[in-house]
């Protein structure tokens, strides 16, 4: 289950470049990271006063979704009637973050989920998301969720929260530890829940007062929920001044700011254990004070519970290095959704082993030998060894141009980062270096630099105080933060890296006059000038990038590894370009077909995410003569020019989602051409050997049972195969008491072949004959729907004809057998009947054609000569002789367990449901229906869409039962009921008389 939201909004400071954030909502939104229903609205929403307050931000933004669901609903003014039975998510992303340009909303986690729709990057934002949606919002009733982005969030799958008579506001805590409380928020609650106070860095008294029975404490986490009538009441509000200055309304009104806490300006009073006066007293000054009473007037009637999660924890993202480096290195709690790696969405170039456990690489790339200690962290950076980086770091957006300034460089316990800023319209980087234990606003007086007392910095590299701040800044006011340390321009040079590391080894004179010379700024000064959008992008570049190593070590490497995700994320960014060309170099650069025609097949699924669901189904022809010249260089084995021109020609198909389809249909067919290429060459497993000829006239029989496919169907085709491997699980079967399935060949006295297709049985009569007597009649053996197509391919397969040949026909038979040939086959089952008929009988054909012939052949070498014959016939890869064990159907059989293998079938079912939508008719529906109650399981043989449905019955001997059944079943048609058995009997070869029609008085039985 999964909450269903009607808005989802995410608030920002203002100047925060909102556009930009409203784009990453919309990437998570393509890429399917929101749900199987998204909100219908997805709102990034500005606060209107720089200093708003959580407070503030949350009645902007429920104002902001009022206005559009109102607008939506055909209102002419904002109605609260609208929150009536909505479902809206407030996610504030706070103030701004020393470690993330992008904040602790964007913070990236060393995650990685293979299970979705689109590869992305896992930020704290998507972490949160899911936690609310899959998690703790399950269950809950109409109203508003505010959730505060500031802190790693873990609960567990099912938090046990009961919504039952649920009214006014519920706070939702996590137990913590009292000295974690310390420097926290806390619940002080009733043993029925409701809230009485909140205690803010209490004492060690008032910390006790909130401890439970185990000693942990409730700890604010920064979630509330607010029920319709409470989210009502709260927006009312927004016209009362002075809270209407909280809202663009009043910025647009001229309203003067007013800054409010969502905790202790608007939930506290609902506390119980809070009066009016001492609420409205706590508000400071006089317009907090003012907004505070019109809050209690509003809301303090609301009863406040808690709900604390057990198992959940609560990290808050400090400022602290040491901090931030230990939750992206330490595995989270066993309740989390998420699973940390050392390596996420990075790739290294080689010596993987040089990163040691405990350490972090998110969106990189590594080239080269790049060692990175435990305990250090590093992300969206792109480095070139070689390079050492010791314990205790983080570095962050250092580009490729970076590591010449760091070879050699003395890294450990420093925060390292690049910077993207733009002052007015000049956009350039910006680095700034700091150490793990150094702390932003502590006085210099008392703090570090780099790791070490100021008084010692200033000492080691001849700067001074005058340098850094302003002779009449307050001392107090003197700090990392204000400290104008970092070069952002110069008159004369261009700056880099070089210019910050010198701090750590300095050099005296040369260095320290260029960084004097150098317009320099503090973080403080910097912080309102990151340029968010570019920050965003480079990273989407980078992790494309990384993307395009990771598509080459994929296909070249073989891995079992599905790349639809990153493609499917690459078209919905924008970066398909870039992955066609990695795709086009592999496949033209690639030494082995096989490899050269997975590239083509990724491809095609490119291709067909592009053109987004729109242009029609992707199977379908891919013959078109534009395409011809192409295909023609893949046939004649020239791939590097088959591919260059595939691309030149896919650029003319790009123009609409048709023509995109069309052309992904065409990689199809082009990737065909390569597998059938590589599958042909099975035939050097083909091993024959030489018997006696049977004596002219003499019937050489071969009768074959049908199969059922029980699992793992599709899974044996590519791109599937590919990507996941495959098994397939068959089962051979007897249908009504015999075996479905024949050929028959004898030789004959006229150099000819005769090629004849029965009924049912070697007895019926002929429903097509055909004769050859010259090469000529041969050459439509390629095309599959040509009459005698797989029989004559038979003959060219098993080299019984040599085709082509400049010997005719006739003198081929002539000299090698005496005459000619005599193939008959048949038939019990329907075409398209899902049970394997094509390339079973195709088995029956060479195995009986081999014997006829003087010929034997293995197991093994029949199953290689089916495959080549069917990539010669060109209609497919020959699956059905492919014999597989699955640990599920052989612990049911060994155990005898009907019922287990019943629910297999269902499960493969819905399996191939998955993989073929549609594939179930009306009419199947209706047939499954009426046998639900009397059969364990059920499931439509081969690809699904009509055929066979086969069932596996409660009582044996059923067959008239469940006929009665369906003839009673509306909008069946025409229908008919067999009984199956499987077959123990292996896969005879009989030499047998010469009129099958009037018996078989001599019998030769050769097991192959």
């Amino acid at each position: 289950m999964a909450a269903e939201w009607s808005v989802l909004l995410l608030t920002c400071q203002r100047g925060g470049c909102v556009s930009a954030f409203q784009r990453e909502l919309e990437s998570r939104r393509l890429r399917g990271s929101l749900g199987p229903r998204p909100p219908a609205l997805l709102l990034a929403v500005e606060d209107p006063w720089a200093r708003l307050g959580s407070g503030g931000a949350t009645l902007n933004a429920l104002l902001v979704a009022a206005e559009h669901l109102s607008a939506r609903a055909g209102c002419t003014v904002v109605t609260s009637d609208v929150l009536r039975d909505a479902r809206i998510l407030i996610l504030h992303m706070g103030r701004d973050f020393s470690f993330d340009d992008c904040g602790r909303a964007f913070t990236c986690l060393p995650v990685e989920e293979p299970s979705t729709q689109a590869e992305a990057l896992v930020c704290n934002l998507d972490s949160l998301l899911g936690t609310m949606t899959h998690r703790l919002c399950v269950g809950s009733p109409p109203g508003v969720w505010v959730c505060s982005t500031d802190m790693l969030l873990t609960v567990p799958a099912v938090p046990g929260i009961n919504w039952d008579g649920f009214q006014g506001v519920r706070v939702i805590a996590v137990p913590g530890s009292q000295a974690y409380a310390r420097n926290h928020g806390v619940y002080l609650t009733d043993e029925e829940g409701l809230v009485h106070n909140i205690v803010y860095k209490g004492t060690e008294a008032q910390i006790q007062q909130c401890a439970g029975p185990d000693g942990t404490v409730p700890l604010v986490c920064g979630v509330v929920f607010f029920s319709s009538d409470a989210a009502e009441q709260l927006l009312a509000t927004h016209v009362v001044p002075p809270l209407d200055a909280c809202t663009y309304m009043g910025l647009d009104s001229g309203a003067p700011p007013i800054q409010l806490s969502l905790f202790f300006d608007i939930v506290l009073c609902m506390a119980e254990g809070m009066t009016e006066e001492e609420f409205v007293k706590g508000g400071g000054d006089a317009s907090v004070k003012s907004a505070r009473s019109v809050l209690w007037t509003a809301l303090h009637t609301f009863p406040l519970s808690m709900a604390c999660i057990p198992n959940a924890s609560y990290d808050y993202m400090t400022t602290s290095a040491s901090d931030h480096i230990r939750s992206l290195t330490l595995l989270p709690g066993s309740a989390s959704h998420l699973r940390f790696c050392k390596t996420a969405h990075s790739h290294v170039d080689q010596q993987p082993h040089l990163l040691e456990d405990g350490s972090s690489v998110t969106n990189c790339l590594l080239e080269g030998a790049v060692q990175l200690a435990a305990g250090s962290v590093v992300q969206h950076c792109h480095l070139q060894g070689p390079l050492e980086i010791g314990p205790g770091c983080l570095l962050s957006g250092l580009a490729a141009d970076s590591s010449p300034a760091l070879q050699g460089c003395p890294l450990h316990d420093i925060v390292l980062q690049g910077h993207h800023v733009r002052l007015r319209d000049l956009p350039c980087r910006v680095f700034t270096l700091t150490g793990r234990l150094d702390d932003w606003q502590s006085p210099a007086d008392e703090a570090t630099y780099l790791n070490m007392p100021w008084a010692e910095f200033f000492h080691r590299t001849g700067i001074r105080e005058g340098d850094l701040w302003d002779a009449e800044m307050p001392r107090r006011s003197r700090c990392l933060l204000s400290a104008r340390l970092f070069p952002v321009l110069h008159a004369h040079e261009a700056l880099g890296l070089e210019d910050v590391l010198w701090l750590l080894a300095p050099v005296a004179g040369k260095r320290l006059a260029r960084w004097r010379t150098a317009w320099r700024m503090s973080w403080q000064e910097l912080l309102p000038c990151l340029d968010r959008v570019a920050e965003l992008g480079a990273r989407r570049d980078l992790f494309f990038l990384q993307g395009q190593h990771k598509v080459r070590q994929v296909l070249l490497g073989c891995r079992d590894s599905s790349l639809q995700p990153l493609t499917r994320s690459a078209v919905h960014e924008g970066y398909h370009e870039a992955v066609l060309g990695t795709l086009d170099e592999v496949a033209s650069t690639a030494d082995d077909a096989g490899i050269a025609a997975r590239a083509l097949a990724c491809i095609a699924d490119v291709l067909g995410c592009m053109a987004r669901g729109e242009g029609g189904l992707r199977s379908g022809p891919a013959a078109n003569r534009e395409w011809a010249s192409a295909f023609g260089r893949l046939e004649s084995g020239d791939i590097a020019g088959g591919v260059r021109e595939l691309a030149a020609e896919r650029q003319k198909w790009m123009s609409s989602p048709a023509l995109l389809v069309r052309a992904a249909r065409h990689y199809e067919g082009a990737e065909q051409i390569l597998i059938r290429q590589a599958v042909m060459s099975s035939c050097q497993f083909v091993t024959v050997g030489e018997v006696e000829l049977p004596p002219l006239g003499h019937w050489v029989q071969v009768a074959c049972p049908a199969r059922l496919d029980l699992s793992g169907g599709w899974s044996d085709t590519p791109p599937i195969t590919y990507e996941h491997g495959g098994a397939v699980v068959d089962v051979a079967v007897l249908v009504d008491g015999c075996r479905p399935i024949g050929a028959q060949v004898r030789r004959i006295s006229e150099p000819e072949l005769r090629l004849t297709s029965l009924g049912g049985t070697p007895q019926s009569e002929a429903v097509m004959e055909l004769v050859c007597r010259e090469l000529e009649h041969l050459q439509d053996y390629c095309q599959p729907h040509a009459p005698g197509a797989l029989l004559k391919a038979a003959f060219i397969c098993t080299q019984v004809v040599q085709f082509p040949s400049q010997k005719p026909l006739g003198a081929q038979l002539m000299e090698n057998f005496g005459g000619g040939f005599e193939v008959q086959t048949w038939s019990k089952l329907p075409h398209g009947s899902g049970l394997g008929t094509s390339s079973i009988l195709a088995g029956a054909v060479m195995a009986a054609l081999y014997r006829a012939a003087g010929k034997t052949a293995s197991t093994t070498s029949l199953i290689h000569a089916v495959l080549h014959l069917e990539q010669r016939l060109t209609t497919g890869c020959g699956e059905e002789l492919v014999r597989q064990a699955a640990l599920c159907r052989a612990k049911c059989r060994r155990a005898g367990n009907l019922p287990l293998l019943g629910q297999c079938l269902e499960r493969y079912w819905q399996q191939k449901k998955c993989m073929a939508p549609g594939c179930e008719p009306l009419a199947v529906r209706r047939m499954m229906a009426a046998l639900q109650p009397h059969v364990y399981g059920q499931c439509l043989a081969g690809a699904g869409g009509g055929g066979f449905l086969y069932v596996l019955t409660k009582a044996p001997r059923q067959k008239e039962a469940l006929h009665q059944i369906l003839a009673k079943t509306e909008g069946l048609g025409n229908f008919s009921v067999h009984s199956i058995e499987v077959d123990m009997g292996g896969f005879p070869v009989d030499v047998v008389g010469c009129d099958l029609k009037d018996g078989a008085p001599s019998r030769e039985d050769v097991a192959v």
